[in-house]
């Protein structure tokens, strides 16, 4: 089966400017995302879109697809899915072939290995999902939330017959760092899932990703602790 990586990074970002390019451990945030997708076994094929000519001028340096993604489709209240669309409508109309597979990352999620893309790639095969997932387990995750007078009820479990934390049901926190998904689910659904989902678990450290400067500091100590030493 064939699969595409296709990469989104648009230009714009307002908590952190060019955010996709921010030096991070040595290297542009986005060489990161684009050099675990190349140590893959299981993807054919890598593309990047994006509306800023800096970040596909980055990109170019390793050799892969380049996709100039439309304005329209790159503002902040562009959804994922346009940008999916719109880069395997290209890539099926230039290549003239069929995606049968799209494993779509997050280059904000940087804390992640080849071995995590193959295991989750070859998983989604084996079990026959049409989308999938990257996820950590939640360990002692116990949340609240105001109801409409404003007092606090414990909203995923009932603090009055508090569990042990091994009776605990396994509950899974969808960490963004990748999806996986057809063409078909994509263009049926105009989302990311389907109705088979499925979903590929990572150690809890890799749920970090970056949104604020203080994100930066906190995923360069874990790179340089966890995969760069």
């Amino acid at each position: 089966m064939s699969v595409s990586a296709i990469i989104l990074a648009r230009g714009g970002s307002k908590g952190i400017p060019n955010k996709n390019l921010i030096d991070f451990c040595g290297k542009p945030l986005i060489s990161w995302t684009i050099e675990q997708i190349q140590a893959s076994e299981e993807i054919n094929d890598i593309w990047v879109s994006s509306d800023s000519e800096n970040i596909l001028e980055v990109a170019a340096k390793y050799e892969v697809n380049l996709i100039k993604r439309p304005e329209k489709l790159s503002g902040d209240i562009a959804t994922s899915e346009s940008g999916w669309i719109h880069a395997i409508d290209y890539i099926e109309s230039i290549e003239n072939k069929k995606i049968d597979i799209v494993f779509a990352p997050q280059v904000t999620s940087p804390l992640r290995t080849s071995g995590d893309i193959d295991n989750a790639i070859k998983l989604f095969i084996e079990k026959g999902f049409d989308s999938l997932f990257s996820s950590c387990v939640a360990e002692d995750l116990f949340f609240w939330e105001k109801d409409l007078n404003g007092i606090l009820q414990s909203a995923n479990y009932d603090y009055k017959n508090r569990k042990r934390r091994q009776d605990i049901e396994e509950r899974y926190v969808e960490n963004g760092s990748f999806y996986i998904f057809t063409p078909n689910v994509l263009r049926q659904f105009n989302n990311r899932f389907g109705k088979n989902i499925g979903t590929s678990i990572m150690e809890n450290w890799k749920m970090y990703e970056i949104d604020s400067h203080e994100d930066v500091g906190i995923c360069k100590a874990i790179m340089n602790e966890y995969l760069l030493n």
